[in-house]
């Protein structure tokens, strides 16, 4: 009588592992790209160049997508501005210009940040964001002498 208990419970159990694989499956491989940043504090010393990841999952060709890089504690608040292909130098922070650059591959989704010359200034919370996909990923930036 045991094995027949043990084989009614298995079977249960089967079905139920089949459905939630299948749920997962379902909901992770709609398509939908997340942004990827740091989940730890990136930290820099005073005239760094450092970079600040952020990167999409699976890759994405995001060349024609609209990118913002932002600090919310900023007016403007914008740190870089890629529109239309090509980086929007007029609506930047003063503070970042000629400081700033893409440091990866687009055509890959990876738009990390290159932040040059870093200033006790530059401490603070970061936002990536890809306005078209509505999707955004934020990262903190330590700054120590």
């Amino acid at each position: 009588m045991l094995p027949m208990t043990g084989l009614r419970l298995q079977s249960p159990l089967r079905t139920i592992s089949v459905l939630l694989v299948h749920f997962l499956l379902a909901h992770f491989c709609r398509g939908q790209s997340q942004l990827i940043g740091s989940p730890q504090p990136i930290v820099a010393t005073i005239g760094d160049d450092i970079i600040l990841p952020c990167h999409l999952e699976p890759a994405v060709d995001i060349t024609a997508k609209t990118l913002e890089w932002t600090r919310p504690d900023l007016d403007p608040r914008f740190v870089y501005l890629w529109r239309a292909g090509q980086d929007h130098v007029k609506a930047k922070n003063p503070a970042y210009k000629g400081r700033t650059l893409f440091a990866g591959e687009l055509k890959h989704g990876n738009i990390s940040l290159k932040l040059s010359k870093v200033k006790p200034s530059d401490e603070g919370r970061y936002r990536c964001y890809i306005p078209d996909l509505t999707i955004d990923s934020f990262i903190v930036l330590v700054v120590g002498e």
